[in-house]
C-alpha cells in the first residue's frame, strides 16, 4: 500500500443526487486508511483560483471533512462541496486571477489561457497526494490532463444523461429517470382532462438517454433523442393519430433538449462555457408550436429541467455512489491512479481516464429505439445490460 496521506476531493459540472452520498462514503473509507481527506470548493475553480500564499484564499476554497462533517452528507441532494464549469486550462484572459505567476500560464486555443501548472502548484501547497474528481466527461477531462502531467488522479463519473464513456452507469441517472417518469404520469391528469398533446422536455445534451428511458418507462407515445434528427411533420401527424386512438383524447412525447429537426440545429444560446458549451434549451417549445400549427389542437409544453436534479438519491443512486466513494478512496490508497470507477456489463469494475475522455456515450439506436416511428423497440432483455444504452 503507498504512503498516501492527504486526499483532495471535489464535485463538478452540473449537481445530480448522490454527489454527497460518494463525498461521504470516501472520506469514511479514508479512514481504514488514516487519510485526511480535503474537500476543494466548487470544482476545479478552486485549482484556479486558491493563492497558495495566501493561508486566507487557502481557507476559503477548502474544506476539512472528518468523520463529523460528512455524518449527515448523505441526507441531502445536490453537493454540499458546490460546483462549477470551470477548465482551468482554457481560461478567459480576463478571468486569470492577478496571483497567477506568468510561468504557470500557457497559451491555449481562441486566445484562452492554460493554467494547468498553477493548478498544479495549488495541489503541491496544499500537501495532497492524490485527488479523486466526480464528475462527467468534462470535468474528468482535466482530471485526465492532470493524471497526464504526473498528478495522481482517480474519477467518479456522475451525469444524469449517463453519458460517460466507459461505464454503463453514471451517478445520478436513475434519479433523474425517476423523478421524469414520476411527472410524466402526473401531466397525464392535465392532458386527459383538456385532450391536449404534450410535449415534455427533459434534460439531454448528447446522449438521449433520459428521453428514451423516462418515456419508455412512463409509456408515453413518442420519443424524440439526442441522436437521431426528425421530421416534424411526420412527428405532428404520429401525435394526432396517437390523439385520437387514446379513449382519453391525449397524446404525449418525450424530447431531450439536444434533438433537432430534420434540416435544423440544436436550440441553444448564450456564450460558450469552458468546454465549449452553450445553453441548450427550447426544442420542446418549437416543436410545441409547430405541432399546434400543423394540427390546430392545443399544445402542453412542459420542461422538467432541473426538477430532474433535485432532492436526495434514489436507493440505486445511494447504493451506486457509495460503492463509486469506497472504490475510488480504494485506488487512491493503492496508488492504482489515472483510473476512473465504473460499472461494465453489470459488474463494478476500473478503466483508464484515457478511455473516458476517448469516446462518447449514446443511446443504442440500432437495437433500442425505432427511428421511423420515434419509439422504444427493445424486444428483450436477454443478454443486455441492466441500462443498454
Amino acid at each position: 500500500m503507498t504512503a498516501v496521506k492527504r486526499i483532495g476531493i471535489l464535485t463538478g459540472g452540473g449537481d445530480v443526487p448522490g454527489l454527497n452520498v460518494a463525498i461521504k462514503a470516501a472520506v469514511m473509507r479514508g479512514l481504514d486508511y488514516s487519510i485526511e481527506v480535503v474537500g476543494l470548493r466548487r470544482g476545479w475553480m478552486s485549482v484556479l483560483t486558491i493563492d497558495p500564499d495566501d493561508p486566507a484564499s487557502v481557507a476559503q476554497w477548502t474544506w476539512p471533512l472528518s468523520r463529523n462533517v460528512v455524518r449527515t452528507f448523505d441526507r441531502t441532494g445536490g453537493t454540499l462541496l458546490h460546483s462549477s464549469r470551470t477548465n482551468p486550462s482554457n481560461v478567459k484572459p480576463d478571468d486569470v486571477p492577478a496571483y497567477v505567476n506568468t510561468a504557470d500560464q500557457q497559451s491555449a486555443a481562441g486566445g484562452r489561457i492554460d493554467c494547468t501548472k498553477h493548478a498544479l502548484r495549488v495541489l503541491a501547497a496544499l500537501g495532497l497526494d492524490a485527488l479523486i474528481a466526480i464528475g462527467g466527461d468534462d470535468t474528468l477531462s482535466f482530471a485526465n490532463r492532470l493524471h497526464r502531467e504526473g498528478f495522481k488522479v482517480c474519477g467518479i463519473p456522475k451525469t444524469m444523461d449517463n453519458d460517460v464513456f466507459g461505464t454503463d452507469y453514471c451517478i445520478g441517472f436513475s434519479t433523474a429517470v425517476t423523478r421524469s417518469v414520476d411527472a410524466l404520469v402526473a401531466l397525464r391528469t392535465p392532458l386527459g382532462s383538456h385532450e391536449r398533446i404534450g410535449v415534455i422536455e427533459l434534460f439531454g445534451r448528447n446522449s438521449g438517454a433520459t428521453s428514451f428511458y423516462s418515456g419508455y418507462l412512463a409509456a408515453v407515445d413518442r420519443i424524440l433523442i439526442a441522436e437521431v434528427p426528425f421530421d416534424i411533420a411526420h412527428l405532428a401527424e404520429l401525435l394526432a393519430a396517437d390523439r385520437e386512438r387514446n379513449p382519453s383524447h391525449y397524446a404525449m412525447v418525450t424530447v431531450s433538449e439536444g434533438a433537432q429537426m430534420l434540416g435544423g440545429e440544436i436550440v441553444e444560446s448564450g456564450d460558450a462555457d469552458a468546454y465549449g458549451h452553450k445553453k441548450l434549451g427550447g426544442i420542446g417549445q418549437q416543436i410545441a408550436a409547430e405541432i399546434k400549427r400543423r394540427t390546430k389542437i392545443n399544445i402542453m409544453y412542459q420542461q422538467l429541467g432541473y426538477v430532474m436534479r433535485s432532492g436526495p438519491p434514489d436507493t440505486l443512486d445511494r447504493m451506486v455512489a457509495s460503492t463509486f466513494g469506497l472504490m475510488a478512496m480504494d485506488q487512491c490508497a493503492a496508488g492504482q491512479t489515472g483510473n476512473m470507477v465504473a460499472v461494465q456489463n453489470g459488474t463494478y469494475a476500473v478503466c483508464s481516464l484515457d478511455k473516458v475522455v476517448a469516446g462518447k456515450k449514446t443511446v443504442d439506436v440500432a437495437n433500442l429505439y425505432d427511428s421511423e416511428n420515434y419509439c422504444a423497440k427493445v424486444h428483450t432483455g436477454v443478454g443486455r445490460g441492466m441500462f443498454p444504452v
